[in-house]
């Protein structure tokens, strides 16, 4: 392994998933671009945080992790880089599992797993022909922020997968992630799994999808949503507050008198959809009120609650 993840985290290796997602959370928003603006280091430990939670807040990536399982992933594009993904020569590893599992066995301890029965049973003819039969499919596991999921994103990983010959293919694959993607579904890069029988072709390689949670939005379906702080200055007596979302920054207005808890809607601009629509972006209002009042702040609040009983 190239990088401690738990202590990108900072969270013990015995850490609970509810340990490890909280730990992301606070470190995701203190390093997040938006709040960093043009601080190199920042991003690049926000993209470091980020691919940490990939790892470890999906079980079966992060028993990869554990056991050394693992295999390098990227991404490239104009999306801001985010999390890793789980995947492997743990499919390696699989397929030592499945063989010994067919033949109702297990390896006896301390010796090497037998390479000729294992490629017997993954790719032994069935019947006694010779008909070909395709490739079984493989499929990894893929970890996107919110950012790649609402701009798509290309990701590059180097994967091994067995062969009839007992040497494992390892090879570069380039999975494209549309926009708008969905936590559990489901992306495929076809002839990238296991090879077929009596030359018959490879399945496909299907990588299922999990999208981080953001520091400070929310995702609904394809809608998103966030708190926003506003002075009580501003609530009482209008004015306009900042919001950032994945498609860029603007300000919306705030009426005199805006209750805590209002919500405004910012129609199509949240989460693209397949049809080529968006869904929509909910600001909810939290008005924030002051601390420290001076002396004279004190007296002309006192004198605006006399005006007002």
């Amino acid at each position: 392994m190239s990088k401690d993840y738990y202590r990108v985290l900072g969270v013990a290796r015995n850490a609970s998933d509810r340990d490890i997602k909280a730990a992301y959370r606070k470190l995701a928003r203190q390093f997040h671009p938006d709040v960093n603006q043009g601080d190199p280091k920042a991003e690049e430990r926000f993209k470091e945080v980020g691919e940490a939670y990939g790892v470890l807040s999906d079980p079966e990536s992060r028993r990869r992790y554990d056991s050394g399982a693992w295999f390098t992933g990227g991404s490239r594009g104009p999306q801001r880089p985010g999390a890793g993904a789980g995947g492997s020569s743990g499919a390696w590893q699989e397929a030592f599992r499945q063989a010994r599992e067919a033949r109702g066995r297990t390896t006896a301890p301390g010796a090497g797993p037998d390479l000729s029965e294992m490629f017997r049973d993954l790719f032994e003819r069935r019947g006694g022909g010779t008909r070909t039969r395709v490739g079984e499919n493989l499929e990894h596991n893929l970890t996107v922020t919110l950012d790649e999921a609402f701009r798509g994103a290309v990701r590059e990983f180097t994967v091994e997968v067995p062969s009839r010959s007992g040497q494992p293919i390892r090879e570069r694959i380039e999975v494209r992630v549309p926009p708008g993607v969905k936590e559990g579904q489901k992306l495929r890069v076809a002839g990238k799994g296991y090879e077929g029988s009596d030359g018959g072709p490879r399945g496909d390689l299907f990588f299922k999808v999990s999208v981080a949670p953001h520091p400070m939005l929310e995702r609904r379906d394809d809608d998103l949503h966030l708190e926003v702080d506003v002075p009580v200055w501003d609530a009482l007596l209008g004015g306009e507050v900042e919001i950032s979302t994945p498609g860029g920054s603007g300000t919306i207005p705030i009426p005199p008198e805006t209750q805590n808890g209002r919500t405004f809607r910012l129609r199509g601009m949240g989460m693209p959809r397949k049809d080529g629509g968006k869904g929509d972006f909910f600001a909810k209002v939290r008005v924030v009120l002051p601390t420290d009042l001076s002396t004279r702040e004190k007296e002309l609040l006192t004198e605006l609650r006399r005006g007002r009983t």
